[in-house]
């Protein structure tokens, strides 16, 4: 193992920045050349490919994003362009890749390994959807700036006595929104994990506004349905006594300055990339199990479906959150 590259791919997270500085620190310390490839798998397949020192890496601890840039690569699902990402890494002498992204990311680091590259995946992605692993780089930061937010609605909300909906991101999870309705007080969680039970959320909000709370906030995921749709069907009931409207975040759920949580996690999960590629490991993620960092095999981490935690539930049930009744199969 004499030279190593890092790839950012799919959506970015903040905390990636953080990781290839690790990446690069702990590599250039073993002595090591360190490479970064542009623009993910399509930047690989472009031969974009620069060399990393200290210098460029230095004060990226502090950025949100990843100065890698990223993409999405269709070409890539394809063994023809997989091939072809084995040979360009054979030419530039590349002994093993730490691919940071999402599942479909690291999916693509698993095809490269069953090839013969050894490949080592960190979990890049806001939505903490990744089987195996407690939490992924980025969710943190997500999470504090959601709250943020929410909790300035809330007092344009208080002044005017609404309900406000808000759209949050989350795909085929629904942490993010759970856990932000926990954490801003938040009345009602949509999440893709639960069916949507409009009578109990009306109920919900009728019971707010008839204690003359001066405001109600329901947050959703992006999974279920969009922001404005939610907000539609809600209207249509004529049940709701308050005026009704809609914020959606948006992007800028990912464009939080990393948090020390995720600073700190990212540095570790670098790390141990690093030094699982110079022990021969190969096909494996990097988690955080109970603090501990720890390699799960690709196959095990992306053949489950990551399940939110039951504490969790139990709690927003038991302080009054509205999340559904019927669990989705």
């Amino acid at each position: 193992m004499k030279r190593i590259a890092v790839l950012t791919s799919g959506g970015d997270s903040p905390g990636m920045n953080p990781a290839i500085r690790s990446i690069t620190r702990t590599g250039l310390h073993k002595g090591l050349e360190v490479v970064g490839i542009r623009n993910g798998y399509q930047g690989l397949l472009d031969n974009e490919f620069i060399d990393l020192d200290t210098h460029i890496v230095s004060g990226r601890i502090r950025d949100a994003g990843t100065f890698l840039q990223t993409s999405r690569c269709p070409d890539f699902v394809k063994e023809e362009g997989q091939r072809r990402a084995l040979q360009i890494l054979a030419d530039h002498r590349i002994d093993g890749l730490v691919v940071i992204g999402g599942d479909g990311s690291l999916k693509g680091a698993r095809d490269l390994h069953r090839f013969g590259l050894r490949v080592i995946g960190l979990p890049g992605t806001i939505d903490n959807d990744i089987y195996g692993t407690d939490m992924g780089i980025g969710v943190d930061t997500a999470l504090n700036t959601i709250i943020d937010l929410v909790d300035m609605i809330r007092a344009t909300a208080a002044s005017h006595r609404r309900c406000f909906v808000v759209e949050v991101m989350g795909r085929g999870s629904g942490y993010l929104a759970l856990m932000t309705t926990i954490s801003t007080g938040s009345q009602v969680a949509v999440i893709p994990e639960f069916r949507m039970n409009f009578e109990s959320i009306v109920r919900v909000l009728d019971h707010r506004f008839a204690s003359h709370h001066n405001n109600s906030v329901i947050i959703v995921a992006e999974g279920v349905c969009q922001g404005h749709e939610f907000m539609e069907r809600l209207v249509a009931t004529g049940k709701v006594k308050q005026e009704v409207r809609l914020t959606v975040l948006g992007h800028i759920q990912r464009g939080g300055t990393p948090t020390h949580f995720d600073r700190l996690l990212a540095s570790r999960m670098g790390e141990m990339a690093v030094l699982a590629l110079m022990s021969g490991e190969s096909g494996s993620m990097v988690s955080a199990v109970d603090g501990r960092t720890q390699l799960r095999d690709f196959d095990d981490i992306l053949s489950r479906r990551k399940a939110l935690p039951g504490d969790a539930i139990r709690l927003a049930r038991n302080i009054g959150i509205e999340i559904g009744d019927v669990v989705e199969p």
